[in-house]
């Protein structure tokens, strides 16, 4: 024997059957504080901030940011001495 039940409610009425908490004002106060914090961190990621934190240690940070340069194109450039060659490819 097969017995099929259809219930046709919302979700809010379904929890409010049940017994659950309504938990929409802590979702929507969870969700803004997210918000926040994001928007905050972000700054952090703008070109501006980045250009900051990177040369903020005076010439220690440029000198950084050479070396970072100078080794990405070190390694995108075949046949530099120092880098190696891709595998399955002769030097």
């Amino acid at each position: 024997m097969k017995v099929t039940i259809e219930v046709d409610c919302t979700p809010m009425e379904a929890r409010q059957f049940f017994g659950l908490p309504d938990v929409e004002p802590m979702q929507k106060a969870m969700l803004a504080e997210m918000e926040r914090r994001m928007m905050a961190e972000m700054e952090k990621f703008s070109p501006e901030g980045l250009m900051q934190s990177w040369f903020s240690s005076g010439t220690q940070g440029v000198e950084m940011f050479r070396n970072l340069m100078s080794g990405f194109l070190a390694k995108s450039v075949p046949g530099e001495s120092g880098s190696s060659p891709a595998p399955g490819r002769p030097k």
